[in-house]
């Protein structure tokens, strides 16, 4: 069983919300066009409260883009984004929602991020979507989506940890850039740990067994 995991398509990443990644729209119509080939498809969402701690409004005189620690946890602080039940945090129209069978949201205690689809980042709360998988007899997962050099990877990374096969589609995928060069190290690091990074247009390939 293959599974499509859908990272994180959500309004305030794209034009116009609070933290837009760049292109980030391009997504939608390569993840609505490869859909159909998955057994199981879910999503993850970023789902925070209006408090969480890595939002910069929420830590006197720090700023977007500063590193600070919470919880013995390096936190990138980023706008306020995807707070829960906002317009920003709902999946965009244009995506065919019609086929996630189930949604995970993740971010949801304030004092802890979950950039992994799977688990926080300090690994101490899991989201459920591992039990699911397992629930539906997946084997391979793809994962694709919103931001590729962040919960993009950090699910992947999972993912391959979960000893699921595990594959990134890249141009379903897009990054921040948060430094310079982080897209591309992010594609290093997932291949260094296993994880075969493809194109839409090889999953037939992949699927036969000729890639």
């Amino acid at each position: 069983m293959r599974a499509l995991i859908i990272i994180d398509v959500q309004k305030d990443f794209l034009a116009n919300g609070f933290l837009v990644v760049p292109e980030g729209e391009k997504v939608i119509p390569v993840i609505n066009n490869i859909n159909h080939h998955f057994d199981v498809v879910v999503a993850t969402k970023d789902w925070h409260p209006a408090s969480h701690k890595s939002f910069a409004c929420n830590h006197h005189e720090r700023e977007v883009g500063e590193i600070v620690e919470v919880n013995d946890l390096p936190q990138i602080l980023w706008p306020a984004h995807c707070v829960s039940n906002s317009d920003g945090a709902k999946f965009p129209e244009d995506l065919n929602t019609k086929v996630i069978e189930k949604v995970f949201e993740k971010g949801t205690k304030e004092d802890v991020d979950d950039y992994s689809g799977f688990f926080d980042n300090g690994k101490l709360n899991d989201t459920g979507l591992h039990d699911y998988l397992q629930s539906k007899g997946v084997k391979e997962v793809y994962v694709a989506g919103i931001a590729l050099d962040f919960c993009v990877k950090y699910t992947a990374l999972d993912a391959k940890a979960l000893g699921y096969k595990t594959f990134m589609i890249e141009d379903a995928s897009k990054g921040i850039n948060f430094r310079p060069n982080d897209v591309q190290n992010a594609i290093i690091d997932m291949k260094v740990s296993g994880i075969r990074v493809i194109h839409s247009r090889e999953l037939e390939k992949v699927f036969s067994g000729d890639y």
